[in-house]
């Protein structure tokens, strides 16, 4: 079976940020005239979605009544088989989850149970901009654990510090990100357990947000935080959704894994309150298209494309832009750019350096937001002619101008 990312989609005035706010508010810049814009900053795919999720659609959307419905047993069966032949999960039941408008929803349900407001979250940093937002626009106070590189260039969480600002800071909830946007890893067994063994001694619970699960690169596999004990399993809320492997960001849609019933309880009617919380029939119906041998077939194949996008692209970094340095991402589709020593050597700054590729059309992201100091995070989730098109743009005016 053969799918397409190759064709170069024309997303303008389609509903898509990622190309129509280039040039507004805090989006990059717009081109200087003779280049066209290649959208490599916000999260989503620049690719077609996976033909089983359209035909799902189509399918739902030639009955002509859209009123209020139940999800059915269908939908649990989906995910509960998308989980065990994607992750291994062997023992999940329809009790043990519950719907989230967003992932970022289902954190702050989460957080509105588990904390009071004014409450200190432990989060690692680099940080998802979105986490910030979301924490500090209800009232929380985020505390950084920052991920160090390990002499490899791989990003490590540091327990010891980890668990320093647990205890000092009095705090009882952390979110994870696994796999870590924006630097990209995948965390091993080891890893999640040593963290977790960290949060059991310091009674933290655990917000596991694992959306980029599927989109592993180059061989390496999730390890779902919540199957690394029975304490990890009863310690931890887990949110996925088809969003980000399926670039269905649009259509709204997350769900919740929680094991704890008496956590899952609380979670499920914190998140009734607004009345707000409520399942869109269309994004049922695609994620049971998503989940599905032939949506599972696209992934994989995704992953390929994706795994070489990362390679072609931390390849010809290493090879051509002198003093910048990136970790080769194990998963998501982001690439996380420390551009430290190129700004040293050329008395530059990480504004300018920006600046730069905004003017030939690479519209790329600020990664001050994510607490990289002198860094850009970039997406790779285009057909390869666009990341080869951008890299010798960069290459000629902006790195070896």
């Amino acid at each position: 079976m053969s799918f397409d990312f190759t064709t170069i989609l024309n997303r303008q005035g389609k509903d898509a940020i990622a190309v129509d706010g280039i040039g507004h508010g805090t989006a990059p810049g717009a081109p200087k005239d003779g280049f066209d814009a290649i959208p490599m900053w916000v999260a989503d795919m620049n690719f077609p979605t996976a033909p089983a999720i359209q035909q799902a659609l189509r399918a739902r959307i030639e009955h002509p009544a859209y009123g209020y419905f139940a999800p059915p047993r269908a939908y649990y069966n989906r995910i509960i088989w998308w989980q065990q032949t994607r992750n291994g999960v062997t023992d999940l039941s329809p009790s043990d989850l519950s719907y989230a408008n967003g992932v970022l929803g289902g954190v702050i349900s989460s957080l509105n149970v588990l904390c009071s407001k004014g409450d200190k979250v432990l989060l690692h940093s680099p940080t998802y901009v979105g986490f910030t937002h979301a924490l500090e626009n209800n009232g929380y106070t985020i505390v950084h654990s920052p991920l160090k590189p390990d002499g490899q260039g791989c990003w490590r969480m540091d327990f010891a510090d980890m668990a320093q600002k647990l205890e000092q800071e009095k705090i009882h909830t952390a979110i994870f990100c696994s796999p870590h946007n924006p630097c990209g890893r995948v965390w091993e067994r080891w890893e999640i357990e040593q963290a977790l063994a960290v949060f059991r001694e310091h009674d933290v619970y655990v917000i596991s947000d694992e959306i980029w699960s599927d989109l592993t690169l180059n061989g390496h596999r999730h390890i779902p935080t919540q199957s690394v004990s029975p304490d990890a399993r009863q310690r931890t809320t887990a949110l996925y959704a088809p969003s980000k492997t399926f670039n269905l960001a649009g259509l709204v849609g997350s769900y919740q894994i929680t094991y704890n019933s008496w956590l899952r309880d609380r979670i499920k009617k914190e998140a009734s309150l607004s009345s707000c919380n409520n399942m869109n029939v269309l994004s049922m119906h695609a994620l049971m298209g998503a989940y599905s041998p032939d949506g599972a077939a696209w992934v994989d194949a995704l992953r390929e494309v994706l795994s070489g996008n990362i390679n072609y692209a931390c390849d010809y970094i290493a090879r051509r832009f002198k003093g910048v340095q990136v970790f080769r991402a194990e998963g998501t589709y982001m690439l996380f750019l420390d551009c430290t020593d190129w700004c040293t050597d050329h008395h530059s700054s990480i504004d300018r350096v920006l600046r730069a590729g905004w003017d030939v059309g690479v519209a790329w992201q600020d990664g001050t937001y994510f607490h990289g100091p002198c860094h850009i995070r970039m997406n790779l989730a285009l057909p390869i002619s666009r990341i080869t098109e951008a890299f010798q743009r960069l290459d000629q005016y902006v790195f070896n101008a």
